[in-house]
């Protein structure tokens, strides 16, 4: 393989795998504080692409700050979605057994995918372009704006995350309820509101996501959550589930594994590819590249 093409290949999958990372970090953050997966997190990635296809009308089309503007809007609003979520479907169950939560995770996913289809019908829409559009060539490398923004926006709410968490005193309390949700009730903590507060932040994160696929991918349909969740769900196993560095690092590798898979002679099988890694982290590393093994009293 040439090297200006193993270059491009590097490039793509990074590109594919931030977006990955975005919805990964949605599922890690959650997992950390409740320890279940909310399956739910994949079709609010949907619902925040869908809320920037009807905000880019209102907003200047093809500029920096038109486009920012309907980012941070669409973060906004699926926070709002992500916390009455938890709010009105997870937080009854709260004392009920992982499997009543799970099933209930699945209901509210499939909620969301078919009332997209109900309001905004089934049939794909073509995104439309909401920064402005540019090539650059270098050698025989070419890089798309939308390349850029993809990865410069991924770095920096990966670098506002984990501030975030590591610096901020919400961010101690999501580490206190994450390591001991009665002992941090003791001490003043209000679990209910670091949770939500979780369930918002991994939403927006999850809308940023959808954003960002959108953008790069050029278009949107109710039912485009469904292989991008589950990847993302693989990509936080693969670097450790509730870890946030290696939901991060998941989403990447994931993305270049898939990137150069569909370059080479077995393309159609980069899906089964990426399930198959699932599968092989699962069995000779369970914990994930950068998680621990925890033992649970039962």
């Amino acid at each position: 393989m040439p090297l200006s093409v193993f270059l491009q290949q590097i490039i793509n999958g990074l590109s594919v795998g931030a977006i990955y990372a975005l919805i990964a970090l949605g599922y890690t953050m959650v997992y950390g504080v409740l320890r279940f997966i909310n399956f739910a997190h994949s079709d609010v990635f949907m619902v925040g692409a869908y809320v920037g296809f009807f905000l880019a009308p209102r907003f200047a089309e093809r500029t920096l700050l038109g486009g920012f503007l309907i980012l941070l809007l669409a973060m906004l609003i699926c926070a709002v979605l992500g916390i009455a979520i938890e709010r009105f479907a997870y937080r009854p169950l709260r004392g009920s057994s992982k499997l009543n939560v799970l099933i209930t995770a699945i209901g509210v996913s499939l909620l969301l995918e078919n009332s997209a289809q109900v309001f905004w019908h089934a049939s794909p829409r073509s995104f439309p372009p909401i920064f402005p559009r540019t090539t650059f060539h270098l050698g025989g490398i070419v890089i798309s704006s939308n390349q850029i923004a993809v990865l410069s926006i991924t770095l920096l709410l990966l670098v506002g995350l984990q501030l975030l968490v590591m610096k901020t005193k919400m961010g101690k309390a999501m580490r206190a309820v994450s390591f001991n949700p009665a002992a941090a009730s003791l001490v003043g903590i209000n679990n209910d509101a670091v949770i939500s507060f979780t369930f918002g932040l991994g939403s927006a994160l999850a809308a940023a996501g959808g954003i960002l696929f959108a953008v790069y991918y050029g278009s949107i349909q109710p039912l485009m959550g469904v292989m991008p969740g589950l990847k993302a769900f693989v990509a936080a196993v693969l670097g450790g589930i509730g870890n946030i560095p290696g939901a991060a690092l998941g989403g990447l590798i994931l993305g270049l594994v898939e990137t150069f898979v569909k370059g080479s002679a077995w393309s159609t099988f980069s899906d089964a590819i990426a399930f198959a890694v699932l599968i092989i982290i699962l069995v000779f590393k369970p914990a994930g590249l950068l998680g621990k093994l925890q033992v649970e009293k039962v």
